[in-house]
């Protein structure tokens, strides 16, 4: 089925404290977000219209705001209140969330100090975004040229829109070459992350291991695997992981607002299995979101 182009859309979008039409929520292309990137999002799904930890993902909004030194003109409760108004005024069943905030088109160089802060919040009919048949088999990862900066290199625990340009580069790098992702590695070459999903990996002994993220998103997906993990007593190693590593798990997941948890088949050479224990923790997180 042809998607629709996300400018030819209908329905409301909340923009700065009002319901637009769709088509004609509109930003100047002298915006301070869209030259030096000055725009923080998040990413929440709807589950038989409920919506998915809306509190933890609007702290998380204001916390990477707060990095970029953009102050949000609302509370979190506004927020989180008008993300539900929106949901029942446009009737989504199962779907995504996208709030986000940028600078706008004040002032133009790279400091702005006196720009308006913008934000708004779109949603959509998203039933999934993996094909059911990949995420039952597994996707396929090769690994990116590109790494995850240092600390001291970017805002690194926000989730900002600048730091996305990598993890563009690197699927679209993996798509020509006939992979689904890519694994990206931080800057001293240890495994990070999938361009938009934390990784998991398992051993021969049922155990997990997954990177620190310490230059990356803290997912919070991620969390809710590790709690669901411990609650089935399957022990969660979060340390360093390299490369060579990886030919010594049997089995391999990605986990994310949007990817869910997606079992991977392979990194580059590297198979694995879609196993029981990964199957078992997506029935669970699916059951825990209200998707079953």
């Amino acid at each position: 089925m042809e998607q629709i182009p996300f400018d030819k859309r209908s329905g409301k979008i909340w923009f700065n404290n009002k319901l637009v039409e769709w088509q004609d929520t509109k930003v100047h292309v002298i915006s301070h977000g869209m030259h030096y990137a000055s725009l923080v999002f998040e990413g929440l799904r709807i589950y038989n219209t409920k919506i998915f930890k809306l509190e933890e993902h609007t702290q998380r909004l204001f916390h990477s705001a707060k990095i970029m030194d953009m102050k949000i003109p609302y509370t979190i409760e506004e927020i989180n209140s008008a993300t539900v108004s929106l949901v029942k005024n446009q009737n989504i069943q199962n779907g995504y969330i996208r709030p986000f905030v940028w600078r706008g088109s004040e002032m133009m160089g790279v400091s702005a100090q006196n720009t308006k802060i913008n934000v708004a919040i779109a949603i959509w009919d998203w039933p999934a975004y993996f094909d059911p048949k990949l995420k039952l088999n597994g996707i396929k990862l090769n690994i990116s040229k590109w790494q995850r900066p240092p600390q001291n290199s970017s805002p690194w625990d926000s989730k900002a829109a600048g730091l996305y340009m990598i993890c563009t580069l690197s699927k679209h790098q993996a798509e020509k070459e006939g992979f689904t992702d890519s694994l990206m590695l931080d800057h001293e070459g240890n495994v990070a992350e999938a361009t938009s999903a934390n990784i998991f990996f398992k051993d021969k002994n049922d155990e997990l291991h997954t990177p620190i993220p310490d230059s990356f998103l803290d997912g919070i997906t991620r969390k809710t695997v590790i709690d669901l993990a411990k609650s089935k007593n399957i022990k969660v190693n979060e340390r360093k992981i390299l490369p060579n590593e990886l030919s010594n798990f049997e089995g391999c997941f990605i986990t994310g607002t949007a990817a869910e948890i997606t079992p991977v088949s392979c990194i580059k050479d590297n198979k694995y299995k879609v196993c029981k224990l990964i199957l078992d923790l997506s029935e669970s997180y699916e059951n825990l979101v209200g998707k079953n």
